[in-house]
């Protein structure tokens, strides 16, 4: 193994806080024939002000929501979506049909379908405690009555044959990669403060290439906009290596975010 390689895993292994051998990669064992990955991260502040500015009921991740010193905490993960495989494509199924229905898509895979108003009627994941503790460090809506660990692998998991720990220790690792990141200084040194998507677009080219701006959708929620979730592109290929330039895909929209918006405070 070349020295750089093993650096890199190295790095990869202080981001988990966990020895290699718990740094298993992501294998896709059915259905592996897709391009991309898309990693959703939330801004937790951002999404907490957005339930409560649609009267929705606030998970306890968000009504229990504390200011912490660290503020690229509130960079949070959502999930890791598989792009439409080839072989469902195939049958007849479109984008648009596989981000709705993901492992429940007909013909195939033709899972029962996991329902986000019903997180937690959703099958257990199989994770272990270990990686489960991890999780609910970054997952603000694992485990407890919100379940999103649950919703998540039942839709965009558990049809691949994705090794639970695996799975989510890949979100866990890429979640701390772009923490450590020069969008993540960003985040922090801006929060609660308004900024522009140019300004955006700067720290993301300064961690992944000018290129990789165009792998970023960003959602944006409120007047004035305030920073829900980021999207990030990543190819199937590259997925169990640190996150670079040359590892991402462009997405077909940059987000709603406009010109201008909130990195959310919490309790705003």
């Amino acid at each position: 193994m070349f020295r750089k390689d093993i650096a890199a895993l190295c790095a990869t292994a202080l981001i988990l806080g966990a020895p290699l051998a718990h740094a298993d990669p992501l294998t896709a064992t059915k259905y592996g024939d897709f391009d991309r990955y898309v990693l959703a991260l939330s801004w937790q502040t951002g999404f907490c002000q957005s339930m409560q500015d649609r009267d929705r009921n606030e998970p306890d991740e968000c009504r229990l929501q504390k200011e912490v010193k660290d503020k690229t905490s509130y960079l949070t993960v959502h999930g890791l979506w598989p792009g439409l495989p080839k072989s469902v494509a195939s049958r007849g199924v479109d984008d648009r049909r596989w981000m709705r229905f993901g492992c429940a898509t007909r013909p195939i895979p033709n899972l029962p379908e996991a329902r986000a108003s019903r997180k937690c009627s959703a099958a257990e994941t199989g994770l272990s405690l270990e990686m489960a503790n991890k999780l609910n460090n970054v997952m603000p809506g694992s485990g407890g009555d919100s379940c999103l660990e649950r919703y998540e692998y039942a839709k965009h998991g558990v049809c691949f044959g994705f090794d639970p720990d695996a799975y989510f220790g890949t979100m866990v690792r890429l979640n701390g990669e772009v923490k450590q990141s020069a969008l993540g200084t960003f985040l922090a040194q801006n929060y609660g403060k308004t900024v522009s998507r140019n300004a955006f677009n700067a720290a993301v080219a300064k961690s992944y290439g000018k290129e990789g701006v165009k792998a970023f959708k960003l959602t944006c929620n409120g007047h004035p906009a305030w920073l829900t979730e980021i999207q990030i592109a990543i190819k199937a290929e590259a997925i169990n290596a640190p996150l670079a330039e040359g590892s991402l895909l462009p997405q077909p929209h940059p987000g709603n975010c406009g010109q201008q918006f909130v990195i959310d405070k919490a309790g705003n």
